[in-house]
């Protein structure tokens, strides 16, 4: 800042000056009007020079400590520049700090020097991610809406592209890399680990490629792409595949799990899977090697003399109680938040394995619950319209109406008949309350139903990538390009899910995602950003989370740039 002395006839006016760049020009703000030396005078200050010159360096001191009060000025009568933008997304830096942590930038710099481009990857990956956290939409769309960023992107449309080919060529590297660099980040529990299956649907009807078609997870008529993905203990996605949307989900397991252990270098851990997962084959492969599985088991599917043992009411135990009960005779008000379990070794086609059995009546009611509303469901639709009922699955509430088309009197009816099939539920109500998992681990059963309680936190891993970062539909048609989409989709979950442990789990996803997008600044030519957003206990807890705040009442250009290094700083290895 600099003394400005303007002499006039009259009078000498004193104004305090700074230097600025405005729509890429540098020019001169008038900061502070002094006033003149006659008034100064007036004022009782006897050498008005002097003194505004010990002010101007005391205020170039607070500016550069970001302590200087500024003063804007706004006309009522001055309309402002055509194309200019005014309003910017600060919520991304929160994000961009998680992702400078786990040195992506770093990741892309190794994979520049690879391939030998000339534009920025991590550049084009940075944005990709953020904006798909922020402003999910397609590549074109997230090229201009980084833009919105305080900080400028210097990349083209033809660098998005470009790069998702690369993305996808290193898809395998690139998580094998953020996950060695996530460890110095957050803890990972890395002992007992989650996967699972899910598919994602194309706006498209035509077959190719990875594009397959398949029973799609929404029901959609429309080819499917697979993703298997692994979890940690935790709830932090860990590595993923890509498959053809028609492969069978079962073999995923074992190709992305001996990527795990060569590339990651883990060896020693549980795979904890569902039913539809647990194959034979993926239970031996991780009975060797120091690894364990821990895998649901549908009890309708045990051979004859284990369901009969799994169904029978005697021999029912509590943790850490060695008396049995009968599950026909428990005071249901003293045991209505109990589980109990049963268990015993089996061995088939040369695989050692322990059956475990639970029993809980709040899973029962639940269940009852359930069906309850899919029974009542099916009775309206046979009063309103049962010409509706079609070919059900076996989860479909349309599977207990019985059609038939003979009268109670032998007769060929005229119209087709409808009821509810009472058999199908009495059927299905012999297993509520029952659930059973497989393991070859010698553990208490408390410690294998807890491990096996966390398989949820895998579900909503796909439900997030789903309808928070709109994973889908997909709207790309190269394989590479849609390997390189999920691979940013990944990235954008870890680095989500990251933030949310560092928040305490305190917040909603949607609360999350919706507070930093709405988490916008207003630019103040010459002098810094005003916060437009409203202070929350969210932001309170994100600025206490990561060590800067961005919702003081004007934030100069200076402490601006400080903000931008600090959610730079990478944690040394």
């Amino acid at each position: 800042m600099t003394l400005n002395k303007s002499q006039s006839k009259n009078a000498t006016s004193l104004y305090v000056t700074k230097c600025v760049r405005e729509n890429g020009r540098r020019t001169t703000k008038v900061i502070e009007k002094l006033g003149t030396v006659a008034e100064l005078k007036a004022k009782g200050i006897q050498d008005p020079i002097r003194w505004a010159e010990e002010y101007v360096k005391e205020l170039t001191q607070k500016d550069k400590e970001g302590r200087r009060k500024i003063i804007v000025k706004y006309s009522p009568d001055k309309i402002i520049t055509k194309g200019e933008r005014r309003v910017f997304s600060a919520g991304y830096l929160y994000l961009q700090k998680i992702y400078y942590e786990l040195r992506i930038d770093k990741l892309c710099r190794k994979i520049e020097d690879k391939y030998k481009f000339d534009f920025d990857l991590n550049m084009v990956m940075s944005r990709l991610v953020y904006g798909r956290i922020l402003f999910p939409a397609s590549k074109l769309a997230t090229y201009e809406l980084s833009e919105k960023f305080i900080e400028s992107s210097n990349f083209e449309l033809q660098h998005i592209y470009r790069g998702l080919g690369v993305i996808a060529n290193e898809m395998d590297f690139i998580q094998s890399e953020i996950y060695k660099s996530s460890i110095n980040v957050i803890k990972r529990k890395t002992g007992v680990l989650y996967y699972d299956c899910t598919n994602y649907f194309f706006e498209i009807e035509q077959e190719e490629g990875l594009k397959q078609y398949a029973k799609s997870k929404e029901n959609r008529p429309n080819p499917v792409v697979q993703m298997g993905l692994f979890m940690d203990g935790d709830g932090l996605p860990l590595a993923f595949c890509i498959d053809d949307g028609n492969t069978n989900e079962q073999i995923t397991l074992k190709p992305l799990e001996k990527k795990i252990l060569g590339d990651f270098e883990l060896s020693k851990f549980v795979v904890c899977t569902d039913a539809g997962l647990s194959s034979a084959a993926n239970r031996k492969y991780n009975d060797i090697g120091g690894r364990a599985f821990i895998t649901t088991q549908s009890i309708k599917k045990l051979k004859k003399y284990l369901k009969d043992w799994a169904l029978s009411p005697d021999g029912w135990f509590l943790p850490n109680e060695i008396e049995p009960y009968n599950i026909k005779e428990i005071d249901e008000a003293k045991h209505n938040k109990s589980t109990f379990f049963k268990e015993r070794w089996i061995e088939e086609d040369g695989l050692v394995q322990k059956l475990m059995i639970t029993y809980s009546l709040k899973y029962r009611d639940y269940q009852r619950n359930i069906r309850a509303g899919q029974v009542e469901r099916a009775k309206k639709l046979i009063k309103t319209n049962p010409t509706k009922l079609k070919k059900v699955n076996q989860n479909d509430y349309k599977r207990f109406i019985a059609k038939k088309n003979i009268t109670n009197d032998g007769e060929v009816a005229e119209n087709e008949l409808y009821s509810i099939n009472e058999s199908i539920i009495e059927a299905e109500e012999i297993f509520d309350g029952f659930y059973a998992v497989c393991t070859n681990l010698d553990e208490e059963p408390a410690a294998i139903i807890r491990i096996n309680h966390r398989r949820w936190e895998i579900e909503e891993c796909f439900r997030i990538m789903k309808t928070e970062l709109k994973a889908r539909p997909v709207y790309l048609k190269r394989d590479d390009r849609i390997k390189a989409h999920f691979t940013t989709c990944f990235i954008s979950l870890l680095i989500y899910r990251i933030l949310e442990k560092k928040l305490d789990e305190n917040f909603t996803c949607p609360q999350i995602i919706q507070e930093l997008r709405d988490m916008n600044m207003l630019e103040v030519f010459g002098e810094g950003y005003i916060p437009a957003y409203t202070r929350t206990d969210f932001t309170d807890a994100l600025h206490d989370a990561f060590g800067f705040r961005t919702d003081y009442h004007i934030i100069a250009y200076n402490v601006m740039k400080k903000i931008f290094k600090e959610s730079k700083k990478t944690k040394t290895l």
